[in-house]
């Protein structure tokens, strides 16, 4: 149990809920910027130059989490702490919020903004997107961007503390830099992405299991988000945004997936769901959702630090 490393994670998600991102000097923007940089000299188009550099840019910043988490010599310090590295790794506020103003560019019928908005969330060419193509976007990333943003760095901060919410974030960042199909990353990124994968194994069915508890909230049933998760999300090329996307197009009643066009690259992502394809109407909805399985993983990630935690036995030397 440590009660100093829940009330750091509570008091550093409601700081994300209260003020969203840093508006400069984002400490997620300088560990893009140190990856870049070890980039730089790490490169070589192969997958054991790809393992050595996610070593090279993670292994110190884990160790520079682990040494500040051991500075604290009080609770109290390193409650703040928490809450301090939580807020800069957790990033619901900022999520929801580009979903809403999505939703009211398109609700205006500006969907030349809409398509501008829509990049800061997803990597497809948004240019031939119609109002229902951003839409769905906008919904497939607010459904694993949840996952990645709130659920999984609050999850792995209630099980390692500040190193595993400095690990993760690195981790998912690391992904998101290099994890990529592309002719520079495909084998330089494969560890990258390998290690994002598992890092988000649970996680993301956490998320998906909220979302199918949740759905309610949003006016959908449960049993229709857990068909469309136990049905769909195996036939999603990610093992872990399948479950997310499949759950929150259930809980919606819509179908997510089909076309996507990421620079000319052309990809088919299998239809999740049941319902007709996102709408303007629709997106309101998916930001509530989002939300409130953002909290409800606050609270589990609570429950989980204030768990009891065995101690390891000790050996008494025999007689």
């Amino acid at each position: 149990m440590s009660r100093s490393l829940a009330a750091g994670l509570a008091l550093g998600f409601v700081l994300d809920r209260a003020l969203g991102d840093p508006a400069r000097f984002h400490p997620v923007a300088g560990l893009g910027r140190w990856a870049a940089a070890v980039e730089r000299h790490s490169y070589r188009d192969h997958r054991a130059a790809g393992v050595l550099h996610h070593v090279a840019v993670t292994a110190p910043l884990v160790g520079a989490a682990v040494l500040a988490e051991r500075a604290c010599r009080r609770p109290w310090q390193r409650a703040l702490l928490t809450a301090a590295v939580t807020w800069a790794v957790v990033g619901g506020r900022s999520l929801v919020r580009e979903g809403s103003i999505i939703a009211e560019q398109l609700g205006r019928d500006d969907l030349a903004s809409a398509r501008v908005q829509v990049t800061h969330l997803v990597g497809r060419d948004p240019s031939r997107l119609d109002a229902a193509g951003v839409a769905r976007a906008a919904t497939e990333s607010l459904a694993e961007n949840t996952s990645d943003a709130v659920v999984a760095p609050l999850l792995w901060g209630a099980a390692l503390g500040v190193p595993g919410l400095v690990g993760y974030r690195a981790v998912n960042t690391l992904d998101a830099m290099v994890g990529h199909h592309s002719a520079r990353y495909e084998r330089f990124g494969w560890a990258s992405a390998r290690i994002d994968d598992v890092a988000n194994l649970v996680p993301s069915r956490a998320s998906a299991a909220l979302a199918v508890a949740l759905a309610p909230h949003v006016g959908g049933r449960p049993s229709d988000a857990m068909r469309a998760w136990a049905r769909d999300a195996h036939d999603h090329p990610s093992p872990n945004a399948g479950p997310v996307e499949a759950a929150f197009a259930g809980a919606l009643g819509v179908t997510l997936g089909g076309l996507n066009d990421y620079g000319g690259r052309l990809e088919h992502r299998a239809e999740m769901g049941d319902g007709p394809a996102p709408t303007v109407t629709d997106l309101p909805r998916a930001t509530r959702l989002a939300t409130a399985v953002a909290w409800a993983a606050a609270v589990v990630s609570v429950g989980l630090a204030l768990a009891p935690r065995s101690e390891p036995r000790r050996r008494h030397p025999r007689s």
